[in-house]
């Protein structure tokens, strides 16, 4: 199947042929195109859908419990979070980045930073 931006896209407004661009939001990287004159952009769908699962994601508050393993502490990570981040990249059996932010947070970062 061919994807839609490999094809030549022209601005609605003033007809001319956009420009291939990538855009971060959120830590998200979005294919899109922009009008080199009015700077107007396109995302791509599929990324723009993918953005849009991860904004649901993130709005959502998961309650979990802390467990005791061996000498250590263990928490679950709800399988939605991991299912939309495996769709992203390959993490099982990848380490992970673990950092206490401040008195009452502790973030983990999958892959490289």
């Amino acid at each position: 199947m061919t994807d839609i931006f490999e094809n030549p896209i022209l601005c609605k407004k003033c007809r001319k042929e956009m420009k291939k661009v990538k855009l971060e939001k959120d830590g998200f990287f979005l294919k899109a195109v922009e009008c080199p004159k009015c700077k107007d952009k396109v995302l791509h769908p599929t990324d723009e859908l993918e953005y849009n699962k991860f904004k649901k994601l993130r709005d959502k508050t998961f309650r979990v419990k802390m467990r005791i393993v061996g000498n250590s502490y263990a928490v679950s990570i709800p399988r939605e979070i991991v299912n939309f981040i495996k769709e992203q990249e390959k993490i099982m059996n990848d380490m992970v980045s673990l950092c206490f932010n401040d008195s009452k947070r502790v973030s983990l970062l999958f892959g490289e930073n």
